[in-house]
């Protein structure tokens, strides 16, 4: 028997062996800074172990699914690199999700951005709330999308696509990211439940072990891509991190203005 009561950002409940994962800090809008982080970055092996639950679904509570990375977090990390989130942490977090051999629905409700869009995308099955937007502003606070980003776009919605959205920060409407192939599925809000649902007992109903196998040869594919760029992807980003674009730009975002970028140059040493 698997304990979750080591979990206080993540709600587990579970019921005709389908777990419901709620990230549960709406005052925060869901943002994931270091403690959130570990509890994500284990959820998914407790997943693997639990012998009672053959599928999962991943929502969120409050208005939003996950605003991302805590803000706060990068800028004290400015300063004091101790309390930044590990390069090894990160990866983590994105292959034990990728391992999970159960399959994994994510139930979009509102805001899905940076960490929290990675996570939701690398989920098998992905629905949204029309209500939700979908994106990932790295590029926003002065940082590449090094957790994820870079290697989940360009997959799901060609190399035009990505390119467009990872390099402006713009967010996607949910109806508009179901069209371009980001998300499987856009639903009315009030049926966003009910269709994970359905399809979490679809699954759990199901031939368990080829869906597992399926997933997992498909997984792969993904695997392949993080092997080839994820360790550039995330160094590249804590190399962002140290720049004085970085601070500048977070700083704007919790002051309510436009950040004033003054680098102008483009640093030869990461190329």
């Amino acid at each position: 028997m698997v304990d979750y009561s080591k979990y206080k950002f993540i709600k587990v409940e579970k019921k005709e062996r389908v777990a419901i994962l709620t990230l549960n800090n709406p005052d925060a809008m869901n943002a994931i800074g270091k403690p959130e982080h570990a509890e994500i970055e284990h959820i998914f092996e407790d997943m693997n172990e639990d012998q009672e639950v053959l599928a999962v679904i991943l929502t969120a509570a409050g208005r939003a699914f996950s605003a991302g990375g805590d803000i706060n977090l990068m800028i004290k990390g400015y300063t004091d690199h101790s309390i930044r989130i590990s390069s090894t942490s990160v990866k983590r977090i994105v292959v034990n999700l990728l391992n999970c051999r159960k399959p994994v629905i994510a139930a979009i409700n509102g805001a899905c951005a940076g960490l929290g869009a990675t996570l939701a995308l690398q989920c098998d099955v992905v629905i949204a709330s029309e209500k939700a937007r979908i994106g990932d502003p790295h590029i926003g606070v002065g940082i590449l999308p090094g957790d994820g980003g870079c290697i989940i776009w360009p997959l799901l919605v060609g190399m035009a696509k990505a390119k467009y959205y990872l390099m402006t920060g713009e967010m996607v409407s949910a109806q508009e990211a179901e069209r371009m192939g980001l998300i499987a599925k856009c639903v009315p809000p009030e049926k966003l439940m009910e269709e994970a649902w359905a399809q979490a007992k679809k699954f759990a109903e199901g031939p368990t072990l080829a869906l597992s196998l399926t997933k997992m040869c498909l997984n792969k594919i993904l695997m392949d891509r993080i092997n080839l760029l994820f360790d550039t992807t995330i160094a590249y980003e804590y190399h962002t991190l140290n720049s004085a674009d970085h601070l500048e730009a977070a700083k704007g975002f919790l002051e309510k203005r436009p950040p004033k970028f003054t680098s102008g140059n483009i640093d030869p040493f990461v190329f």
